[in-house]
């Protein structure tokens, strides 16, 4: 006689396998699904919030004209310069590996050469009484001080001791380039001084008086500079 075994009243039936495993699926589908939801909020929280970011904040106040000079002069010529500067400060007793510094600097900039027409004397344009010729009395040109251009000059190399490190890291106000651009722009100016910039503008300006005061009807032009360069 078969007896058939049945499950007791009240108890629910056994899950197939099949449905435990799509459960199963569904479960690890939807918790992926969470953390990827939780990782896209994190990373655009941040890049909204961005509390490791820096901001860049002008306080700087309005500029002030404090004076205004009328120029007189005729820019001639420029002179296009660059040096590389090679500073080295060492200690008296102490390698340059514990105390010293050498750094290399290139500064690169322009110097200008120009007459002032506004030192000139009361008798310095002399004119025939026919209005044909003409004679024009200069001072030489001068070298304006050197203007360095702060985006071709850099610091190429440096190297620092032990000691000139923790200092600047402790120190508040680290050692600035200033001596560096004074330096560059002294050589730059014994450079242009012994260089022909200025007799490059004492030509130009020869040349554009001429060929102004010819344009004004004189036939006979002389330009004559001072004896001292």
């Amino acid at each position: 006689m078969n007896r058939q075994t049945q499950a007791p009243q009240g108890s629910p039936a056994p899950e197939p396998p099949a449905r435990r495993s799509r459960r199963g699926w569904r479960l690890l589908a939807g918790l992926l699904f969470a953390v990827l939801i939780l990782v896209v909020g994190a990373r655009l929280a941040l890049s909204w919030l961005d509390p490791f970011g820096e901001r860049t904040v002008d306080r700087s106040g309005p500029v002030l004209l404090r004076s205004i000079q009328n120029l007189s002069r005729f820019e001639a010529a420029t002179g296009n310069f660059q040096v590389v500067v090679d500073l080295e400060k060492d200690a008296a007793f102490l390698p340059d590996a514990i105390k010293g510094t050498r750094t290399l600097f290139v500064g690169a900039g322009n110097v200008d050469a120009y007459v002032d027409f506004g030192a000139l004397a009361k008798n310095a344009i002399t004119v025939s009484p026919d209005r044909t010729s003409v004679t024009v009395r200069l001072p030489h040109a001068q070298l304006e001080k050197p203007n360095l251009d702060n985006k071709r000059s850099y610091v190429f190399a440096q190297q620092r001791g032990l000691l000139d490190r923790v200092s600047d890291f402790l120190s508040s106000s680290p050692q600035n380039q200033q001596e560096l651009y004074v330096l560059a722009e002294k050589k730059i100016a014994e450079a242009a001084a012994s260089s022909d910039l200025r007799a490059r503008a004492d030509e130009n300006t020869r040349s554009m008086l001429e060929g102004m005061l010819r344009t004004l009807g004189f036939t006979d032009v002389m330009i004559q500079y001072s004896s001292e360069p």
